[in-house]
Formats: structure tokens, sequence, C-alpha cells
């Protein structure tokens, strides 16, 4: 297969990198068989398609003092599936670590369990939407437990890696990604309550999650 030119850059300035990873994650592998293995397995599966993600911000979006997070998460969910999907997989067009049958890679995906996944490798997908959601939560909270937001988005990276279907370069491009679109999505949802004058609360939020209700804004007290 013949490599675009932005995947063949990918491949050698990041060689040194993601061989040092990916190897030291093969190394684990061994050392602990499949302990690992079902753990990332599952850690996976919560961000396929994003749904896992997308399910949780729907939740968040019930509650008033959640809501505004809820719909910066959700937003910020569909701007890194537009920038990853959409506009950057495609034309950089990198193949998985192990498209190549006779390397390396691809005999260390086989030991992990051979986990299927389609598309082209970069940005990873699941650390996009991993990285999106959590730290357009991270920066809708307040709180000092805010910083915990991006415990999911290293293990989602380490999963993605340890399953040998993503290079640990596709990690960083999918929180670049991921980033990109949480202070997209913030900077909008921030706009939009600030331009209507309104607290965006049960008609705004359901109708991002799909529900039929009554109730439409709630206004803000004036300020003095």
């Amino acid at each position: 297969m013949e490599l675009t030119m932005a995947a063949e850059w990918l491949n050698t300035a990041f060689a040194g990198y993601d061989l040092a990873i990916l190897s030291a994650l093969h190394e684990l592998a061994v050392l602990a068989g499949w302990f690992f293995t079902p753990a990332f397995v599952f850690i996976s599966l919560f961000a396929e398609n994003g749904i896992g993600l997308i399910l949780l911000s729907l939740v968040l979006m019930l509650f008033r003092k959640t809501r505004r997070a809820g719909i910066c998460m959700f937003v910020a969910i569909l701007v890194g599936a537009l920038i990853t999907n959409v506009l950057v997989k495609n034309f950089v067009a990198r193949p998985r670590p192990f498209a190549d049958e006779a390397g390396l890679f691809h005999a260390w995906w086989v030991f992990t369990g051979a986990t299927e996944e389609s598309s082209f490798s970069f940005p990873s997908g699941h650390t996009t939407a991993t990285m999106a959601a959590m730290f357009a939560l991270f920066l809708s909270l307040k709180t000092r437990a805010r910083w915990l937001c991006f415990v999911p988005v290293v293990l989602m990276g380490l999963s993605r890696n340890y399953l040998m279907v993503h290079y640990p370069s596709d990690i960083l491009g999918g929180i670049l990604a991921g980033a990109l679109g949480a202070l997209a999505s913030y900077f909008l949802v921030r706009a939009l309550y600030r331009r209507l004058g309104y607290h965006a609360d049960s008609r705004l939020a359901r109708l991002v999650a799909g529900f039929d209700v009554r109730d439409v804004f709630v206004r803000k007290e004036s300020l003095r």
C-alpha cells in the first residue's frame, strides 16, 4: 500500500517514539499474560463510536447543575468527530500498526488478541472522543476534582496502544483533536448562553438529548 506524504512523515518522525512505547507495552503484555487485555478491551468499548461518552453527556443534561457541562461535552464530541473522522483520517490515511502482516507490530497485535479495527489509524478516534468529552467537562467544572477528568484520557490512550490498534503518535493526534473540539465547544456554548441572555436550560438540553419538553428558558436575573 502506497503511503501518503503525511502518513510517511508520521512513520518516520515518530518511529523511535512509537516503537519505544509499543515495545514497553508488549513486554507488559508478555509478563501479565491476558490479565490486562479484558480491561483494556472494555475501556475501548466505552468510547466505541463515542456512544458511552454521548450517553454520559445526556445523563448530565438531565440535571440542572450539570446541564451546561453535559451540553458542552455533547457538542465537543461532535466537533472532535468532525475533525478526526471527516477531516483528518482520510487525508492522512495512515495504516494501522498491524496492517503489515510481516511486521513486528502485527505479531504483537495477534499476541494481545487481534482486536479488529477498521478505517485509518491517525488520529485515534477513541482518544479524540474521550479527550473532547473530558476536557469539555474539565473546562465546565470549577472544583479541584476536575483534574480527574484526564484519567480516562490516559486509560483510553493506554488501551489503544496496549491492544496494538494505534501508534502512540495517533494518541497524541487524538488528544490534540479532542482538545480543539472541547475548546470550540466550550466557547460556542458560553457565547450562546451570553447571546441569548438566558440559562440554556430544559428546552435546549432536552432538544439536544432528543426529548420533547415544554420548558423553554429560564431568564437570568438582571445584573445590577
